[in-house]
Order: C-alpha cells, then structure tokens, then sequence
C-alpha cells in the first residue's frame, strides 16, 4: 500500500469518521478539570489536532506521517490550507476544519503561576504521565517533562497559552503522536459509551416495566414538586471551629419558620465548589419545610482551587478529604446539637437525630460514607497500584479515587454517623473506594442520581452498577438521560478557566426541576414529620414529568433474571448478585 493510500486510510477510516468521536475523547479528559476544578489544560488534549515544535509525526506501526508547524501555524492564523496541509484536509468536511483551526487557536486566559502549581501537583503530574504515553518525544519516549516545559512556556508567551504556542513551545523538534495508544483510548471510551446505552436500554425496561404496574398518575391531579412550597425561609451563615482537627468552616442554613420538629437535611457539594453551588435547591426544600444546610468543606471548596492557582496551596485535593469530610458533617450536628435551640414558635425545633443528606460528586462520596458504605482499601490499592490510574477505561474520577489509597485502615472505619437515615447522591464518586461490600453496608434509604453523559463520573461504572451492589430495601436509581456532570448552566465568558465544553446540561432549567422534585420526594417520603403518599417515587409519577431533550428514568430495581444477567455482563469486574 502506498504512502497515499496509508493516509487516506489513517485519516478516511481511523480520523474523519470518527472525529466526532475523537472530539467527544477530547471532551471527556478535559472535563476532569471540573473534577479537580483547574482542568487538565484542554488545549492539550486533542488527539487529532496535536503538532510537534517544527513538525507533528503521527506514527502508525512502521509507517509514519508527518506535517510542519508552520503549516499549520499558516491555517490557524489565516486560515490558509497549503498543499502540505491539503493532503490531510481533503478528507475532512468543511466545519471540521474550522472547529479544528478554532482548536488551534483556543486561548486559555492562565498565567504562568496557576500552570505550574497545576503541573506539579500529584494530579497535573499523573494527567501530564497519561498525557505522555500519547504525546512523545523525537526519541519516542514518555513526553512528561517536555509537556510541562512546553505549557509552562507558552503561559508565560506574550501570545497567551493556546495550542499552537504549545506546540512552537515543545523542545524537541519533532512531537510525535503514538496512534496505537490513541486508538486505544478511543477504544476504551467507545466501548464504556456502547456499554453505557446498553444499560441505558435496559434501565428502560425496568422502568417502563414498572411504570405500567405502579399507580396511574395524571400530573395535573398531584402537587407539583417542583415549585416553591408555602413555607417562609430565613438564611444564615455559622461559623464553625473544630479545635480538635484545627479546621474552621461556614455552613449556610435555610430554616423554615414553621413550628414543631423540622426535619433536617445537609448538602455537601463537590469538589472546587462552594456554598452558593446549591443555594437553589437549599431554598427549594427550605420552602416545603425542610431545614437545610449547605456545607464548605475548607479543604476542597473553591477557596482551596483559588489557593492552588496563587501558588498558597501544593495539592489540588489532600487525601485527609475523604475522612475530614464527613467528619465536618458530624462536628456541624454536633455543634447544631450544642447550640441553643429555638423551642417551638416559628422556626421550630431542628431534628437532628434523623437527618438526610444531599451529596453531588466528592459530596457524593461524602453522602454515602456517613450513611454507612465502608472502605475496601485493599482492592482500591490494588486497582490503583495495577491499572497506574489508567485513564482509558474512561473513568476520570479514578484520579480522586486512587488518592485515598494510602489512607490507614483506622482512619477510613470511623466515618459512619447513626444521625444519617437517608441519602441522596448525585453523581457520586466512590466504585473502587467502596467496592460492591462496602456499598452493601448501607442500610438506609438510598437515591443515585446519574447523567447518561457524565464524563467525570460515568454513570454506568459510578451510579449503575453501584446500585446493583445495594441490599438496602429502599433503593432508587434516577437516570438522566443525556443529563452531564454538572447542574449548572453554560458559561458564557468562553475565556473563563471552568469553561470546559460538555460540562452544561442541554437543557439546565429542565435538570434543575428534576433536582427540585427527586430530592423532594425522596425528602418527603423518608424524612417528614407526617406521613405522605410515596406515589412521587414510583415510576409512573416519573414518566409523567419526563420531558426533552433529558427523559427521566426511575428504577427500584435491576434485579429481574434477563436484566440482572445482562448487568453482570456490563459489570464483569464489579458484579455482585442485587437483592431480589
């Protein structure tokens, strides 16, 4: 086969059809930097879009294809196709080459200080030794070094950190690009996608199963959960100082002036957010009488991202996080327990001996281990130490998992906390922390939240087959369909440092009033004063407020013969039998 004939193979077969494909890999790694909320500098990580200093070397077995920086250099700035760069483009369609001249020219608005905290950072160290396996050098080794020397550099350029300076930055002459590797990873992600729908279809099985079995439900007949309740609210700010652990937080509490005994329910956000990131759905439920409040977890909030950028902090996220987290939660009932309460009038009396908790992501995590899941620290060493935090089995948030691996057994079986009697997670983290024993410890009432298009943490691998390991018989499974990692909406300064693509809903009005309304039933069904009617967590109810372009799905179970054999398959490595 020709020289010619090879390239329009590679890039006929292998590039341009699955460009969008590729787009989507690009995508997925960048969003980890809402994971660890500084990115893993997306400018980087298009695999078909990466130059070298004087020349890109795509290298394919033995064969080996190349092209100049400059180029390239000529279609970024003036969107000039010369006859080097035609030999490429004329596979490629139009809007293809202008999203890959806009990738080209993409500046990310970082100074040199936030890179290089970044860069040498555990996290930045381990995304830059993934990265190399990708990206080499001219002597075809790992591209570690000259990765970082070359982001750092083209930081500091007068012309702002954007590919092309990335890529006249890089000190070797020659960049090359290991297409095995490559193609592995989109292997890795393609498969974990087909898997995905595969569950996906049927989880709505299940759910139209169940649905034609549960109650009849007519939308305009039952409360809509997803408006404001009658109940006023009143917001504070306390200050907490736990001496013990040297650790001082603010928390937000939304309290209804209602009298009585109010049920209580605490959010805990994710990593590289703070209290605001919630605030909504604070006074949402503080409306229909709840009182709630919002954690600021000080060694993982936004202040601690802030901190790493201006070069106060050395670590994106400490491994202590995963036992002070849910310690915060303990210390704050406690204090709140402490604390004179209002005897019933307005505001009541809070209930703290029965309390549920919000948790989204690192939250998530937070949520599940003071309702009672344990840690499997050796199978979570194990995965780590075997795997090096293997990146292409498309689950990002392994980087924040395999953190914890060197945590003491003493520390990690302390966590639970009796006081919690329900949970709410969404799209939480947690697969190999807690493994299938550890998640069938938890005995309360427990709701998983995932997005079918959750590229931080997958929900097949975080949320699907970890509610097959549930034995609690209270056990929910809520399914976004094409919902992502985040409930926020997009950011419109494109230039802003948390502005990674495919991080906003497609619709996130419509994700925000599904928030509003599954954490206020589940709220209502296990945690209020009076008893209600549990048909808001049937699937049927459900079905009546799904909508485009996010259809929701609800699920109690996945334990029916077919269905459950068919998730052993999708979970071959993590599969237990589920409770009937």
């Amino acid at each position: 086969m020709s020289c010619h004939q090879w390239r329009k193979f590679w890039l006929g077969s292998g590039v341009t059809r699955s460009r969008k494909r590729s787009r989507s890999w690009s995508s997925l790694i960048s969003e980890c930097g809402q994971l660890f909320g500084i990115g893993c500098l997306s400018a980087l990580l298009h695999p078909t879009a990466t130059v070298a200093a004087e020349e890109v070397s795509l290298v394919y077995g033995l064969l080996e294809f190349s092209i100049s920086v400059p180029s390239l250099e000529r279609f970024a700035r003036e969107g000039t196709v010369d006859s080097e760069l035609a030999v490429y483009a004329e596979y490629a369609k139009p809007e293809e080459m202008a999203e890959f001249r806009q990738i080209l020219n993409d500046r990310l608005n970082l100074g040199v200080v936030p890179v290089s905290q970044f860069l040498y950072s555990s996290f930045g160290e381990t995304c830059l030794r993934f990265l190399g396996n990708l990206i080499q050098t001219e002597a075809h080794q790992n591209g570690f070094y000259a990765l970082r020397a070359s982001l750092i550099l083209a930081a500091a350029d007068p012309e702002g950190l954007t590919l092309l300076t990335v890529l006249k930055k890089f000190p070797t002459r020659t960049m090359r690009i290991n297409s095995e590797f490559a193609l592995e990873l989109v292997r890795g992600f393609t498969d974990l996608h087909h898997q995905t729908q595969q569950a996906t279809t049927l989880i709505e099985q299940q759910f139209n199963a169940e649905a034609k079995t549960g109650p009849a439900i007519n939308p305009d007949q039952v409360p809509r959960l997803d408006q404001p309740g009658d109940w006023k609210w009143t917001q504070e700010t306390l200050t907490l100082d736990d001496r013990r652990r040297q650790r001082q937080f603010t928390v937000a509490l939304y309290r209804p002036q209602r009298p009585g005994l109010v049920s209580t329910l605490i959010i805990s956000p994710g990593l590289g957010a703070s209290r605001s990131s919630f605030a909504e759905l604070a006074q949402h439920l503080a409306s229909h009488g709840f009182a709630v409040v919002v954690m600021n977890h000080p060694g993982s909030n936004q202040q601690q991202l802030e901190a790493l950028l201006a070069g106060r902090a050395r670590e994106v996220v400490q491994a202590s996080e995963f036992i002070d987290r849910p310690l915060d939660v303990s210390y704050l009932l406690d204090e709140l327990q402490r604390r004179t309460q209002t005897p019933a009038s307005e505001q009541g009396t809070l209930n703290l001996q029965s309390v549920g908790i919000i948790g989204h992501s690192f939250g998530g995590y937070t949520a599940l281990a003071l309702a009672g899941a344990t840690f499997d620290l050796a199978s979570l060493r194990q995965e780590c130490e075997s795997n090096q935090i293997n990146l292409n089995v498309g689950n990002i948030s392994l980087l924040l998992q395999c953190s914890a691996s060197g945590l003491p057994p003493h520390t990690v079986n302390r966590l639970h906390d009796p006081r919690v009697q329900a949970v709410v997670a969404l799209n939480p983290i947690g697969s190999r922390i807690f493994g299938p024993q550890g998640m069938s410890q938890l005995q309360v009432p427990v709701m998983l939240i995932g997005g079918s298009e959750d590229a931080i943490a997958p929900a097949l691998l975080e949320q699907i087959c970890p509610f097959t390991w549930l034995t609690t018989p209270n056990q929910y499974l809520v399914l976004i369909q094409k919902g992502t990692h985040t409930y926020a909406s997009a950011i419109t300064n494109r230039n802003d440092l948390f502005n990674v693509s495919g991080l906003a809903s497609p619709d996130p009005a419509l994700a925000h009033r599904y928030l509003n309304t599954m954490t206020l039933a589940f709220a209502k069904e296990y945690l209020a004063a009076t008893s209600v009617s549990a048909s808001f967590l049937q699937a049927s109810y459900v079905r009546s407020i799904s909508q485009s372009p996010l259809p929701l799905k609800l699920v109690r179970s996945l334990s029916e013969p077919e269905i459950a054999q068919a998730m052993t398959q999708l979970c071959p490595s993590l599969a237990v039998a589920q409770n009937p």
